[in-house]
């Protein structure tokens, strides 16, 4: 999947507790550029192309970015792969980096079980609302 590149070549991969990723507005490992890329959310406007390719579609769970077996996956994870991943989705819209990995993997699950287009307008509409007032792009949660 194409995306912009935000961080220094070959940064470490830095976890929080529940594996999800560490993001911060002082994080050393983002480039000046992508600070402002990801502050404005233009660091998602490369995934365009995943789209037009038919990878992603505009709303949906975000990827899963793991090299574990399909074997491995507890059901909410499976569920959530039942859908086409999409640039933005549910958890991304209402609640951004607030919330833990476990809950956004439980929120994907019920998305993509009761899918629908009024639900992705939701999405869609809430999604611009969380860029323009920029909320919950850092994880402030202390795990």
């Amino acid at each position: 999947m194409y995306k912009f590149r935000s961080m220094k070549m070959n940064a470490p991969d830095i976890r929080n507790k529940d594996n999800s990723t560490y993001n911060a507005e002082d994080d050393p490992r983002v480039t000046k550029i992508g600070r402002f890329l990801r502050k404005t959310s233009l660091d998602e406007t490369a995934q365009v192309l995943n789209i037009l390719k038919g990878d992603m579609s505009i709303i949906g769970p975000r990827p899963i970015t793991t090299d574990k077996p399909l074997e491995e996956y507890d059901e909410k994870r499976r569920v959530r792969l039942t859908v086409r991943p999409g640039v933005t989705g549910y958890t991304q819209a209402y609640f951004r980096n607030t919330i833990t990995q476990e809950e956004k993997f439980e929120y994907d699950a019920k998305y993509a079980q009761n899918v629908s287009f009024l639900l992705d307008l939701k999405v869609f509409f809430k999604t611009i609302q969380s860029v323009l007032f920029q909320k919950g792009i850092y994880n402030t949660r202390n795990d």
